[in-house]
């Protein structure tokens, strides 16, 4: 798959984030979208999504706020952060996204709960990408699929994200080859989709 050359997807870190994640998040990028990326840190504090009864941040509006703050050249942004993100009916979700929009975040804060005594920094690596993956497909107008290997599938829990492959099933791939040619030719309209993957 091959992006338009003239747009990329921004990657903004979202407070205190661990760099050692970007290298592989853009590397999957450029591997299943063809888009280049770029690192630009667009939102520093997410005080303001702050839900005191519940110690986590409703992910919608912080959301809002990096579509709104996303440079024009940016096609679509990606928000990495560590705090734990929820919407109110919903525990927590690992991110959120902007269904065909151009906004996803995504928090690592659970992505570490139960990983094996050795690899861990591998296993936490795979996870985090795919679920990377996962938001931005959903900004191209992915639907949960429901192949569990494929990496839009719906995840409830850190197993189901270990279970999934590192590949979009083969009726993704053709709705995101779609998905990408009108893209080029319109822009985006967006609605909030959400899920604990």
């Amino acid at each position: 798959m091959s992006g338009s050359g003239e747009h990329s997807i921004v990657l903004s870190p979202v407070g205190d984030v661990d760099g050692v994640i970007f290298k592989p998040i853009r590397r999957e990028i450029h591997r299943i979208f063809g888009y280049r990326t770029r690192v630009i840190p667009l939102l520093d504090d997410v005080g303001f999504a702050l839900d005191t009864s519940r110690h986590q941040y409703h992910s919608t509006p912080i959301l809002n706020e990096l579509a709104r703050l996303a440079p024009s050249s940016a096609l679509k942004v990606l928000g990495l952060t560590t705090v734990d993100l929820f919407i109110p009916i919903l525990t927590y979700v690992y991110g959120e996204a902007q269904l065909a929009g151009r906004a996803c975040i995504l928090s690592t804060h659970r992505l570490q709960d139960g990983l094996p005594a050795t690899g861990t920094q591998k296993a936490f690596l795979s996870r985090v990408v795919k679920e990377a993956i996962h938001e931005l497909g959903h900004t191209f107008d992915l639907r949960h699929c429901r192949d569990h290997r494929c990496l839009m599938s719906y995840c409830r829990s850190e197993k189901d994200v270990d279970h999934k492959s590192g590949e979009l099933c083969r009726y993704c791939r053709v709705l995101l080859e779609d998905a990408m040619k009108r893209q080029d030719r319109n822009p985006a309209t967006s609605q909030p989709v959400f899920g604990s993957s």
